[in-house]
């Protein structure tokens, strides 16, 4: 326990107590380093989860500022945050929530020309950007560094989840080699989301982060379809 402070045994103590994480695996966490690609509907659980298990280090990419309409499912903000940058934001509110918790913000776009900067400082990258441009380019990153990619989306009351280049695991291209028109791909700035959905499907991508970290058994080539509506989740095989 010398590598944890009393307050650091205290606030963790209930991870510490079982056999999947205990001393070695909360270390493993606080040595971790993860990059979360939006600070919005599913970048805030993401963020959220990840801050209260002691991630050692956290990542926050986000150019965007609150808006009133995010609040439904944006729930790490609040009507006073409205008008301020996600990025800087969110990390202040974590950092009072868990304040063993480093951040990295990077309050730009991830494009081409800063993603392999900012990728590269990171173990883990956790996707919940909302356009196919910057998942693609974030995927791409990942596998031309191998590093493991969280990928998630959400739509109305559906989500999709998966694990890519994860142990020379399948990526992104391997599912949808060209990323589609813009305008031919529903989205929920134009058909909405349940403010649920990323709040359901955000917890499920910080869960496989951290076992990812923590070396537990997963899922890899498999793309898990999740009906919230229905309550219906399919496991379709990556080949």
């Amino acid at each position: 326990m010398a590598d944890f402070t009393l307050e650091e045994i205290n606030r963790y103590s209930k991870q510490f107590m079982l056999d999947e994480v205990g001393v070695e695996g909360q270390l493993k966490l606080k040595k971790a380093k993860v990059l979360v690609v939006g600070a919005g509907g599913l970048g805030c659980p993401v963020l959220q989860y990840l801050n209260a298990a002691g991630i050692g280090t956290l990542g926050i990419v986000d150019f965007d500022k609150i808006e009133i309409h995010n609040l439904h499912r944006q729930i790490l903000y609040s009507t006073d945050d409205i008008g301020k940058p996600k990025a800087a934001t969110a990390a202040s509110k974590l950092k009072l929530a868990n304040p063993n918790v480093q951040f990295i913000v990077f309050e730009e776009l991830l494009q081409q020309t800063n993603a392999t900067g900012i990728i590269s400082q990171f173990d883990i990258v956790v996707d919940g950007s909302d356009n196919f441009l910057t998942r693609y380019l974030v995927n791409d990153v990942c596998v031309a560094m191998n590093k493991p990619l969280v990928y998630g989306t959400i739509l109305k009351m559906e989500g999709q989840l998966a694990v890519f280049n994860y142990k020379g695991g399948k990526n992104l291209r391997d599912i949808y080699p060209e990323p589609p028109n813009p305008e031919d791909v529903p989205s929920c700035s134009d058909n909405g989301v349940m403010g649920i959905v990323p709040g359901m499907v955000g917890t499920m991508m910080g869960d496989l982060a951290l076992k990812i970290i923590l070396s537990h058994e997963i899922d890899r080539n498999v793309l898990l379809l999740a009906d919230f509506k229905n309550y219906n989740f399919q496991k379709l095989s990556i080949t």
